[in-house]
Order: structure tokens, then C-alpha cells, then sequence
């Protein structure tokens, strides 16, 4: 997964279908945070694990934990815990720009040419302020892996050698690489590493003693692990802490600007407030992160500031918002702007979507007294698994069913049967769930010649050669005019059998 923007069709339509109705009391503050967490109670029993805060006129309507920050020592999530907070980091840079031209330092319009002599001519004119909205050119695949090492001068060179998507200024390309650049600068200009700068600007001048980029300086307890659902042995597996995985070195420059900053929803509640009271920023400085500069979407629904994405509902309610994840960790930040609302959701367990909307549904939760959301569902991979261990094989046939109760009819994942049951005739010697679960695909996705092709490789594994011919031919029965990646093996497969 990307650790960038989030910014779903489903999650703009949700709210933009949002009609606020915040400061007319349509219920109290009690009502609303058992309501709230009532939900979360229930989706941390299928799993779901983070913190979450919920406030509206500076005062809170909840703040708690949620399942799990440590499995294997049974430490609770809380309102303390720290998590990764992804592409939320991209604020944090924004501001930290900002607070260079607050100190006659920089400007947004300053070219990346005034700071680096080595950048060619097809670049030399992008600004600053190109690099915070993302209309650089610059490509989402700009820049390594996250967590490859990778010194300072490895990433510029990446950056200047790359090749522009569009003419700078002209189109959004929502890439990590221009935040990457941006705290490049901030050293520069600041000589002082990007850390330490945040640092001294803005959290230790607000306590937000839990809020970092690699350092720690507190008991590793406080941090939340990340965890994913392992589908090849059925299991939920430790990713252990961003600090694991990060480079020992300075040598960190696929991460560092874009992502990977740590911190807890009390923290960034302390930053919202600091915001929203022209602490840390001034009111211009303020005025420009949340200002919508440029259009996200060919529709223009939403658009983005500077380390902030803004759309108004359907109401004309002003929503500044973004979200963030390295693939284990995912983070909601959402403002109402003219309600003085704010929900932060940080996790370090993505389910699925409806995992990812939790900061979504409160907001409605908020807005409409009748509407109850769904709990956050298990992941459909584990489903499958608690079947298998309640079931026999002879009740396959009821797994489509029992999915689509537990998803609100909703299992419509072609991957989900095809890989638990590719990965299950990998481990069993004789016929058994692997077989039965390739079996049922094709009876629910019927005209997938990928999902034949690898019931085929099943039949042949455990020699059933007749049924195993039938089902190949079936798969190149689907074979698409262009790209067809389970042709070849079909073909091959079939041409053993011949011989």
C-alpha cells in the first residue's frame, strides 16, 4: 500500500452526503460518545485496534483506546499510545515551510534552482510552492521503498534524474518525492536535521512529548505494533515498530518529509488547537495550509492546501482533512472547519476499508442521531479461516453465505478464495480446503479464466489429469485480447498432459 492520500470515490461521496447539523445540540455530548464508543467497542472485537479522539468547541467528546497496542504483552491501546501517523507527516512539513518564510528565510515562490546547483533544466523553474500542492510533475513512483537506505545525495539524484509526469504548475501528481525535497530544504535552509527542527519549533514549545520522527525518548511500551492478518498460515503476525524497520543510519531519505512521523491523537489534538489559536503559525500561515489551491480530481470536488487535503460538503461546511499509512499503520485527521469539529483515528491494524472509514462514520454518527454504523468487520481472509475451523469440508457450499452476513453482502474479492486456497494444495498432500475453496470461486466468479486456470493447477497437482484438461481449456476460454498472465501457464500445463 501507499503511504500517500487516501482519497477514495466512496469517502468523498460519504461526505459530501454528510448535512451537519454540529452546534444545534441534536444530541448531547454523553449520548454521542457512547454511541461512538459502543461502535469502536464492537469493531475491536473483530479486530480493529487504535485510538481515537473526538472533539467539537475544544472540548472532548471522547478519547480512548481500542483493542490492541501490544498482543503478545496484552497491552491495551489508550489515549497515550503513539502510533505511525503516515502522510498526516505531510503537515508537519507544510508548516515547518511555512515557519522558514514566517522568518524571512524563504519563500513559496523560490525555485528548488536557489537551493541545489545541480538541477537540470527541465526542473530548474519548480517552486516551493509547486512541491507542497504537488503540481511538480513529479510521479508517484519517484524515490524507493520507504524503508531502504538511502543518503540524502542518493535521493536528489533520484529526484533530478526523474522524468516528469506534466510541465510544473500545470497538473496535481500526488507524489511523497516533493515532501521528501521540501524537508530536504527545511535542513538546508535551517541547518538543522529536519527532526530537530520540528522538534524546536513545535512540539517541545506545546509539550507534544509523544511526537517524533525517529527518536525516542520514552518507554517503548507507549508504542502501538503494528499488525497485519498473515493469510498464507491463517495468522495475525507482529510488524513490531516503525523504528524496526527505518534505516539506523541517516541514510533514510525514501522516508523521511512524506511519512513516518510518530505521535498520539492527544498530541495532535494539542497541534489542532495550536493551529486553530495562531499559536505555532500565524493567521496567514494558518490561512495558506487550508487554503485549496489546486483540484484533485477532474470533477473538482476536492482540492488540495499545503499538507492538507479541503472539500466543502453539501451543506458549504469547509473540511480539511488527510489520512496516512505505510501499509500496516493508517491515520485519519479530519476538521470541520466551521463546526470546530476534529476526529483523529490512529491504527495500526487496516482490515479493510470500512477500517479505513471509522473517522467517516463518526462524522455521520455526529451529523444524523439515527444513523448506526456497521462495527468494523473482520478481515475477509480470517473469515474464511473461521469458517474452515467451524466447518466441515462437506458445508463449503455455505461459505458465500456466511461471508456475505458477516460483510453485509459485500464479498465480492475474486483474491480472497484464489490465494488462501493457492497457498493451502501448496501445504496439503491430498485433496482437502485448498481444492474446495479454488472449486467454489469458480462457482462464484465463473468467467475468471485466472481463477480456472489456478483450480486447474490444483486438479494437476494431485493428478486428477481429466478434470485438470477440462479446466485449463476453460481458463483460455476467457483469454483477453491483451495481457493474458495465466495463458501461458495454461498452455503449458495442457501441452504435459498431451504428452
Amino acid at each position: 500500500m501507499k503511504t500517500n492520500l487516501f482519497i477514495s470515490l466512496f469517502l468523498i461521496q460519504f461526505a459530501f452526503g454528510v448535512n451537519t447539523i454540529f452546534g444545534q445540540e441534536a444530541q448531547n455530548n454523553d449520548e454521542l460518545k457512547a454511541k461512538i464508543d459502543t461502535y469502536l467497542i464492537n469493531s475491536a472485537t473483530n479486530g480493529y485496534s487504535a485510538s481515537v479522539l473526538v472533539a467539537q468547541n475544544d472540548e472532548i467528546i471522547l478519547s480512548k483506546g481500542y483493542g490492541w497496542a501490544n498482543r503478545e504483552l496484552k497491552i491495551p491501546n489508550a489515549s497515550s499510545t503513539v502510533f505511525n501517523i503516515g502522510s498526516i507527516t505531510k503537515q508537519f512539513t507544510a508548516a515547518a515551510i511555512l515557519k522558514l518564510v514566517e522568518a524571512g528565510k524563504l519563500k513559496t515562490a523560490d525555485k528548488i534552482s536557489q537551493f541545489y546547483d545541480q538541477v537540470p533544466t527541465d526542473k530548474k523553474n519548480i517552486t516551493i510552492h509547486q512541491l507542497l500542492t504537488h503540481t511538480s510533475g513529479f510521479s508517484p513512483r519517484t524515490g524507493g521503498f520507504r524503508y531502504d537506505e538511502a543518503s540524502k545525495d542518493q535521493f536528489l539524484k533520484d529526484f533530478f534524474e526523474a522524468e516528469l509526469q506534466s510541465e510544473p504548475g500545470t497538473k496535481h501528481h500526488y507524489a511523497n518525492a516533493n515532501y521528501i525535497l521540501l524537508a530536504a530544504i527545511i535542513e538546508l535552509v535551517s541547518e538543522q536535521d529536519y527532526e530537530a527542527f520540528l522538534r524546536e519549533q513545535f512540539w517541545k514549545p506545546l509539550k507534544m512529548n509523544h511526537t517524533g520522527y525517529k527518536s525516542i525518548s520514552f518507554s517503548s511500551e507507549h508504542i502501538s505494533h503494528g499488525y497485519y492478518f498473515y493469510y498464507t498460515d491463517g495468522i495475525w503476525k507482529d510488524w513490531g515498530i516503525t523504528q524496526n524497520h527505518l534505516p539506523n543510519t541517516d541514510n533514510h531519505w525514501y522516508s523521511i518529509g512524506k511519512g513516518d512521523i510518530y505521535s498520539t491523537t492527544e498530541d495532535l489534538y494539542t497541534w489542532q488547537l495550536a493551529l486553530q489559536k495562531n499559536v505555532v503559525l500565524s493567521a496567514v500561515s494558518r490561512a495558506l495550509l487550508e487554503k485549496p489551491f489546486v483540484a484533485e480530481n477532474e470533477n473538482e470536488t476536492s482540492y488540495y492546501g499545503y499538507g492538507w487535503s479541503i472539500f466543502k460538503t453539501k451543506t458549504g461546511v469547509k473540511v480539511v482533512w488527510h489520512n496516512g499509512s505505510n501499509g500496516i499503520y493508517f491515520g485519519n485527521f479530519v476538521r470541520f472547519i466551521d463546526d470546530d469539529i476534529v476526529i483523529i483515528v490512529l491504527s495500526n491494524t487496516i482490515i479493510n476499508s470500512d477500517s479505513e472509514n471509522v473517522a467517516w462514520h463518526i462524522s455521520k454518527m455526529l451529523t444524523d442521531e439515527k444513523y448506526v454504523p456497521r462495527p468494523v468487520t473482520k478481515s475477509r481472509y480470517e473469515l474464511v479461516y473461521d469458517f474452515m475451523k467451524t466447518n466441515s469440508i462437506a458445508q463449503s457450499n455455505q461459505l458465500p453465505n456466511f461471508l456475505n452476513t458477516y460483510l453485509d453482502g459485500k464479498f465480492k474479492d475474486k483474491a480472497v478464495l484464489n490465494r488462501i486456497g493457492y497457498k493451502l494444495i501448496e501445504k496439503e498432500k491430498e485433496p482437502f480446503w485448498g481444492l474446495e475453496l479454488l472449486k467454489l470461486n469458480v462457482q462464484i466468479f465463473p468467467e475468471d479464466g485466472n481463477l480456472w486456470d489456478s483450480l486447474g493447477d490444483a486438479y494437476f497437482k494431485y493428478k486428477q489429469y481429466d478434470n485438470a484438461e477440462k479446466v485449463f481449456n476453460k481458463a483460455l476460454e476467457f483469454k483477453p485480447e491483451n495481457n493474458c498472465y495465466w495463458c501461458e501457464n495454461s498452455q503449458n500445463k495442457l501441452k504435459q498432459l498431451k504428452n
